[in-house]
């Protein structure tokens, strides 16, 4: 089973994209972020085309998030537990028929920090990491893939110096990053690739992407469970220097 992420910053204004790169990589399930759509403007029929079921939990506008996939999946959840008043379109959690678990996400940016975003990310990342408690009591094989909106390590980014005081290089972030890592999760990626400078983001600013000033911000971390089912992962560029492309390319892990 293939899954994947991506950011794909507006549905509609990149469907040729997407529905193109569906259809070269074909993965079985993929959770996309910042759709910037609800239900009555989404692509629905044209994914269907594609081969695509999906579910979406969508924003006007902004954020929205949803899972694309091959075969029908059950809808767990349609926001991340523990705050009732939180109407962000962030996060979507869906089962498979033999019961592996994939949460999808687009965790806050939260700049300028520190300050009332900053503080929603946290709390938002401190949610985040009692949900994964509880689906790891579950003992099912579950992923939680998404734009994390952090910097991991040094080696994730191309200047170091430059985000340090960004939102998603300071160390609130990536304490509680870590923490999800250190409860047992695996970051599919570093798994087989340990090399520097493997980037899934470039912003659209100052010719990035052409200089490869980027971040690594976009994750599939897997569960015990998972992980031992894990076959392969990476990065998938082909997307990213194309015609009206988002500024992120999407993120991959294979399992048994």
């Amino acid at each position: 089973m293939k899954v994947a992420s991506f950011n794909v910053n507006s549905v509609r204004a990149r469907l040729a994209n997407v529905t193109e790169w569906l259809d070269a990589f074909k993965p079985d399930i993929v959770c996309l972020q910042e759709i910037k759509a609800q239900d009555e403007n989404f692509p629905f029929a044209d994914l269907e085309a594609a081969g695509y079921h999906a579910t979406i939990v969508g924003q006007k506008s902004y954020n929205g998030v949803a899972i694309l996939s091959r075969e029908p999946v059950e809808t767990r959840l349609r926001a991340l537990p523990g705050d009732d008043e939180d109407d962000h379109a962030r996060y979507i959690e869906v089962e498979t028929r033999d019961g592996f678990i994939v949460g999808g996400l687009y965790l806050p940016n939260g700049n300028p920090a520190p300050g009332p975003k900053f503080d929603y990310k946290l709390s938002w990342m401190d949610r985040l990491i009692r949900h994964a408690e509880s689906l790891l009591a579950t003992e099912q094989p579950f992923v939680l893939c998404g734009d994390y909106n952090v910097i991991p390590t040094d080696a994730d980014v191309y200047s170091p110096t430059a985000m340090k005081d960004d939102a998603l290089g300071r160390p609130e972030s990536k304490d509680r990053l870590y923490t999800l890592l250190n409860m047992g999760l695996t970051d599919t990626f570093r798994v087989f690739e340990e090399r520097p400078g493997q980037f899934s983001y470039w912003d659209y600013q100052r010719g990035a992407y052409d200089k490869d000033h980027g971040w690594r911000i976009d994750f599939i971390l897997a569960s015990p469970q998972a992980a031992d089912r894990l076959v392969n992962a990476g990065i998938d560029r082909t997307p990213r220097p194309k015609e009206k492309a988002s500024d992120h390319t999407p993120v991959w892990a294979e399992f048994s």
